[in-house]
């Protein structure tokens, strides 16, 4: 770990307050009595453990865009196809809580007159299974896309355009009651998870320290990747991809494979955010969701990892302050801070941190 951080300052930063929020935290909001001033509420614990997932999922899209150039308007699509499975299993965990009672059947399979369950539901009973196809559902998805993107030389606004295209095609189709997953409302009114209460202080906690760990790993996966000969390769397919090809490197594999472990990452992420927020619908496909992702990591800054888990927490912290307080101007301000960030931070926040060291 230690050879992955040297020189890298920046990210030796992040992980040391990472692990000590990761520490804190739980101490501040279990301990220290509600009268204290350091307390921390569990809402809170749950907004922070939000954060960290949304962080997690910048961090998969500066691993494409920062170091490979590929702008993808799609990432939101697997992280909602993550959330999605963590929502199948916790709706299989209801059992007979449900509004209807029914021990067999979800909710809204029983309102829809639904006699078995879907054959695609089974196995995600078991936790194990769901956590499977949190990763092995995203990856998929991205392997076969990118196979085909990629090998047809799909670069630049048009694979942007195409990425979104696929996000908006599987928001209409979850958007259908057909497809067995909630239609419109999604799912939602969890109970519990491995058997402990979502409402608990205690797996609220849980669930943020799972968070920060995952976004740990997550940061020093990626922080293996751009260090690697792979890293250096994806950097110049980025500055001059033809330049690569010409050399002899199969620029489409490499692609390939960089892409489909970002999927990945931005399927965990989902399937973190999920519990902490009780519910998932077809809104996370939305392809406003995923120019958001682009805007957290331009804010931030790319090519740095830790300025996209900067620029995810600045964003959604603003977003939820502005929603409180200016409901109507928020998208504004948020729409104003990009633009300024454009012409006059091109490197993100971290770029302008750097510019003050120098």
């Amino acid at each position: 770990m230690f050879k992955l951080l040297k020189g890298d300052r920046g990210g030796q930063v992040f992980l040391t307050l990472l692990t000590l929020a990761a520490i804190l935290i739980p101490i501040f909001n279990l301990i220290l009595p509600e009268s204290s001033p350091f307390h921390v509420s569990t809402f809170t614990v749950t907004l922070l453990g939000k954060y960290l997932a949304f962080a997690l999922l910048a961090l998969s899209v500066d691993l494409v865009w920062g170091y490979m150039g590929i702008l993808s308007l799609g990432h939101g699509a697997f992280f909602a196809l993550g959330g999605y499975a963590m929502g199948m299993y916790l709706m299989l965990q209801i059992g007979d809580r449900g509004v209807y009672g029914n021990p067999d059947l979800p909710d809204f399979m029983v309102f829809l007159n639904w006699k078995e369950i879907p054959w695609f539901w089974h196995g995600f009973d078991n936790f194990w299974f769901a956590m499977v196809m949190v990763a092995l559902v995203p990856g998929l998805l991205a392997f076969v896309f990118g196979a085909l993107a990629f090998r047809s030389r799909v670069t630049g606004v048009y694979l942007s355009i195409i990425t979104q295209a696929l996000t908006y095609a599987l928001l209409l189709a979850f958007f259908r009651n057909e497809m067995g997953f909630g239609g419109n409302n999604g799912l939602t009114d969890f109970k519990d998870i491995l058997g402990f209460s979502l409402q608990s202080d205690n797996t609220r906690i849980a669930l943020f320290v799972a968070s920060a760990i995952a976004l740990a790993l997550g940061y020093l996966s990626c922080r293996s990747i751009v260090t690697s000969r792979l890293g250096r390769v994806a950097v110049a397919i980025r500055d001059s991809e033809d330049r690569v090809r010409f050399i002899g490197y199969r620029v489409d594999h490499i692609k390939l494979a960089i892409f489909t472990f970002s999927a990945v990452i931005a399927g965990v992420a989902g399937a973190l955010y999920v519990p902490q927020v009780g519910i998932i619908n077809p809104g996370e496909f939305s392809p406003i969701r995923s120019i958001e992702l682009v805007i957290w990591v331009a804010i931030g800054g790319r090519t740095t990892l830790y300025g996209a888990v900067l620029g995810a927490f600045i964003v959604n912290y603003s977003k939820t302050y502005l929603t409180g307080v200016a409901p109507e101007t928020w998208l504004f301000a948020l729409g104003a801070l990009f633009v300024f960030v454009t012409l006059y931070l091109p490197n993100g926040i971290v770029g302008l941190l750097k510019r003050k060291q120098a």
